[in-house]
């Protein structure tokens, strides 16, 4: 075990300010970044959660909101000619008021039904509930689906819930209709419009399916999902410039990298970092700075034994460098456990490998930096002081 390594375990105490320091500077950036990363899949969930294995968008698309992604309807057949796809739907959104009800009222004997109590603007998503179909989400159990065949019925996120006044089991109108929630789901939270989901059937008889020629995007289910990759290349070689097919991975990836290119989260993750950075390297260089004057009759020792400045200053590095390591795990568990605080109240979290690989580099380097701006502490490392 190096010297470095064995002062920071057996005199940790004097090294946790810098330890503390680095966790929550990278807790600071990885939170900011990971609500909003979260954010952005709880809008996507229904897509990266279908049972689709490629996804057909739009030539010019390059995710899947913020740009073109609809294709025209008569792409159907011709996707369908290829032999490994088995079903081909498309996606149907919607949108509407909804109004919770007074529950008790409307249960009361011989009661007429009452009006509206809060009304809410909600996004809706149908799915089709025939057995296999690629709209149908992956993490929707029989029971759920079964539910949804129901007429009426509808399903809402539990973030939705008290924002909407209604309960599983409940009654509301939507857009004039009689509604009932079924289901209740989990990771779909929609922070800028409460999301429904109905069945396709139930949107046609409230006469809100699309039957325009453009649809989509196209979601495209195929008998061996291994081979997906292999079919989109295949699609994509065959599109003649009237379609993009994607896998569902890289359509995922690229709608993470798109959050990234909005100006207010580029503007808030840059002041996090420039903050987080700030404060990591004041604490971290200050804490390192009074361990080595706590040490410096050690040091000077090691200078009267005949080590030279040279190794001095590499075992200061390495320290820095081993207190950079610690820092990171520390910063992970913290966000763990803040993810797990946030999952509770239905606040979705993301942090991609790329991410996480870069908030760890940016600590390894501000502990690096506090060290080298601690050298300057070594020169007072006399062997002459031992005599006094």
């Amino acid at each position: 075990m190096s010297l470095a390594l064995s002062t920071l375990i057996y005199e940790w105490r004097r090294y946790m300010a810098a330890v503390v320091a680095l966790a929550f500077s990278g807790l600071l950036v990885l939170a900011f970044a990971g609500m909003f990363m979260g954010m952005g899949k709880s809008f996507t969930a229904t897509i990266d959660r279908s049972g689709a294995d490629v996804m057909i968008l739009a030539p010019g698309a390059t995710q899947l909101f913020g740009g073109p992604s609809g294709v025209p309807r008569r792409l159907i057949p011709i996707i369908y000619q290829h032999p490994e796809v088995e079903v081909v739907d498309y996606i149907d959104l919607s949108g509407g008021r909804f109004e919770s009800m007074d529950q008790a009222a409307l249960r009361a004997p011989g009661a007429t039904p009452p009006q509206g109590q809060r009304s809410e603007s909600v996004m809706v998503t149908s799915i089709v509930t025939q057995p296999g179909n690629p709209t149908i989400p992956v993490d929707y159990s029989e029971a759920l689906v079964e539910a949804l065949r129901q007429p009426d019925a509808v399903v809402l996120d539990e973030t939705a819930l008290t924002r909407l006044g209604v309960q599983l089991g409940d009654e509301a109108i939507y857009n004039g209709h009689r509604v009932r929630v079924v289901g209740v789901t989990r990771g779909y939270a929609n922070f800028m419009q409460p999301g429904m989901v109905m069945s396709r059937d139930t949107l046609r008889r409230y006469g809100e399916a699309y039957n325009g020629s453009r649809v989509g995007p196209l979601m495209v289910r195929l008998r061996d999902p291994a081979r997906a990759e292999v079919v989109v290349a295949q699609l994509n070689a065959g599109a003649n410039g009237q379609y993009r097919a994607w896998t569902r991975a890289e359509l995922s990836a690229a709608n993470e990298a798109s959050m990234f290119e909005e100006g207010i989260i580029v503007v808030m993750l840059g002041f996090s970092v420039f903050l987080g950075g700030l404060i990591g390297i004041a604490i971290t260089w200050q804490t390192l700075r009074g361990a080595i004057l706590a040490n410096i009759k050690e040091f000077a020792s090691l200078r009267a034994l005949g080590v030279g400045m040279g190794s001095l200053r590499r075992i200061i590095v390495e320290l820095s460098f081993w207190v950079g390591i610690v820092g990171i795990g520390a910063s992970f568990l913290l966000t763990w456990l803040i993810s797990l605080l946030a999952g509770m109240f239905g606040l979705p979290m993301a942090f991609p490998l790329p991410m996480c690989l870069a908030v760890s580099a940016l600590l390894l380097i501000i502990a690096l930096l506090s060290g080298f701006l601690s050298l300057g502490m070594l020169q007072q490392s006399q062997p002459a002081d031992l005599l006094r």
